[in-house]
């Protein structure tokens, strides 16, 4: 069963019942129909994204995320990092609340700065421990380019390895760009000498990542969770 019904997701967001659709068959796909996981959304507000705000990038992925959410959870509700040189905002986007919502929390930000990983994923990591949730999480996490601070970020990935929690890294932007070697890097950091599971993926949606379709963005989302659940299983670090 969904987290939440396609009845609800008609009444409460219309806009995305045919991303809830979508999302609904690739999870089925991916052997995932019926699992209970927290979703979260942290996306990078450095300077370089500002074409992807203005061109509504970051809110059809949020859109997208909260489609998927719908049928991992059940609150309706997807909270969002957004990060540049520091956290620049920690909130959420719902169902019922989803359109325009990325350009209103945006509007109440300030400066655009660099791009701190590290500093996104302790705001993930406190906010799923603060939550109290026992369920896994699955993180999507968007940049457009590598962090200030490579090792601080490396460091957190492995440290969080110990947790119920899955980063799928989407890059934004040229895919021959040597910004997201970086990123292929974390994906591949060996198991187990710096890290007790593989707990991130890493994917591309290059630099107009509105035209990959959605079918396509959600089997790349949900492609490597499946493997990640049954290593942090045997682990025990998902329940």
């Amino acid at each position: 069963m969904a987290g939440i019904s396609l009845t609800k997701v008609e009444e409460t967001a219309p806009a995305l019942v045919s991303l809830y659709k979508s999302a609904g068959v690739s999870l089925t796909k991916h052997g995932l129909s019926g699992q209970r996981a927290a979703v979260y959304l942290v996306v990078d507000y450095s300077g370089s994204m500002k074409p992807y705000y203005k061109d509504g990038s970051v809110q059809a992925l949020a859109d997208r995320v909260l489609g998927l959410s719908a049928h991992l959870d059940d609150d309706g509700t997807v909270p969002v990092v957004f990060f540049s040189t520091d956290i620049d905002a920690v909130t959420d986007i719902a169902l019922d609340n989803h359109q325009g919502r990325v350009e209103k929390i945006v509007a109440g930000l300030g400066h655009m700065g660099k791009t701190s990983y590290h500093l996104a994923m302790d705001a993930v990591i406190d906010h799923y421990l603060d939550s109290g949730s026992e369920a896994p999480a699955l993180v999507v996490f968007q940049t457009d380019g590598g962090p200030i601070n490579k090792l601080a970020a490396e460091r957190y990935l492995c440290k969080a390895a110990k947790l119920p929690l899955f980063w799928q890294f989407i890059g934004f932007g040229d895919p021959d760009s040597k910004q997201f070697e970086f990123l292929r890097k974390l994906d591949e950091l060996p198991v187990p000498q710096q890290r007790v599971v593989d707990n991130a993926g890493f994917f591309h949606a290059g630099s107009q990542p509105r035209r990959v379709s959605d079918a396509e963005l959600y089997d790349r989302i949900v492609g490597d969770f499946p493997q990640w659940l049954t290593a942090a299983r045997e682990r025990g670090i998902v329940r």
